[in-house]
């Protein structure tokens, strides 16, 4: 796909990627200095790519893209669009204010990408026009797709959702709220064909109820790390089987969140560690994120080994 594609071929892949796999959110390749490491990312993203998501989102939260300067962010979307070949969509993050933002969605447009993440501006609380402008500002400026991703000061109401979906370009919104009131009078003030995703973190643990307000599609952080368990949840899921998901939920994803939870930042941190457990060329966060202390990481290997443990792999 180019960046040529119109908003509503874009949407139709995505739609069509998100019924056959998770939402990839690739982490960011640091060396131990803390600079890029593009051949750690090149390989990373390659390997993702080979457990089959439905798309992949390069330079998004997981992928810390509050962290990236403008050249890094290049090279972390070109590497994502090539590695990916056409053969899913890259959906790649931008966010901040309106003018930044433009200016990262004019480089993703650049480099190849087929759509953009917009991710919450940054600091300051707004009324809802001013969350609606934003978007404007952005579809103005970019031929690329757009998804919102409303979480922390961003929240949408139905009217400003009505607003936004009529732009000509914006094909969907992310919800990192988990307020299924708010979500469910979201799908039903939307247009048919528009995309929803379930952004939670660790967004397993909600998918059911995500699912039974229209919103089956969700973004996976354990795929970053541990594909063969994100599968075998998706598949679970997906036919029903709630013995296993139950099991899944019980044996790893809970205990997961529980460790999450214990330090701001460990939805990234802890995923970046868990990715180096299992041999990939990540690297650490970078600041203000913290790696995990010895204590937690070592709650995590074992976490891990038994998550993996659940669907017959090893670590």
């Amino acid at each position: 796909m180019t960046p040529s594609a119109g908003p509503g071929t874009v949407a139709h892949r995505l739609r069509e990627g998100m019924a056959g796999g998770v939402l990839s959110f690739p982490l960011t390749s640091f060396r131990d200095d803390g600079t890029l490491d593009p051949d750690g990312f090149r390989a990373y993203v390659a390997q993702r790519l080979a457990a089959s998501p439905g798309a992949v989102f390069p330079a998004c939260g997981t992928g810390e893209f509050f962290s990236l300067d403008e050249d890094e962010y290049r090279q972390v979307v070109t590497i994502a669009v090539e590695e990916a070949a056409g053969r899913v969509p890259v959906v790649a993050g931008t966010g901040y204010g309106w003018a930044q933002a433009a200016r990262f969605a004019r480089i993703a447009e650049e480099a190849g990408a087929d759509a953009l993440l917009v991710l919450p501006h940054y600091l300051v609380a707004a009324p809802q026009d001013g969350l609606v402008a934003q978007l404007e500002h952005i579809a103005a400026r970019t031929r690329l797709p757009l998804i919102a991703y409303q979480r922390g000061q961003v929240a949408f109401t139905a009217a400003s959702l009505q607003r936004i979906a009529a732009l000509p370009n914006v094909i969907g919104l992310k919800d990192g709220h988990s307020d299924l009131d708010r979500l469910q009078r979201l799908t039903l003030a939307a247009p048919e064909d528009f995309l929803f995703f379930n952004g939670a973190a660790t967004a397993e643990i909600q998918a059911r109820a995500y699912a039974t307000v229209g919103v089956p599609a969700y973004s996976s952080a354990v795929h970053a790390f541990a594909p063969e368990i994100a599968d075998a949840f998706f598949t679970a899921l997906r036919d029903d089987d709630h013995a296993t998901v139950d099991t899944l939920l019980r044996g790893f994803y809970v205990p997961l969140v529980e460790l999450r939870d214990r330090v701001p930042g460990y939805a990234v941190s802890l995923v970046k560690a868990a990715a180096r457990l299992r041999g990939h060329r990540v690297g650490p966060v970078r600041a203000p994120l913290t790696d995990p202390s010895p204590a937690d990481l070592a709650a995590l290997t074992a976490l891990l080994a038994a998550g993996l443990d659940l669907v017959g792999a090893a670590l």
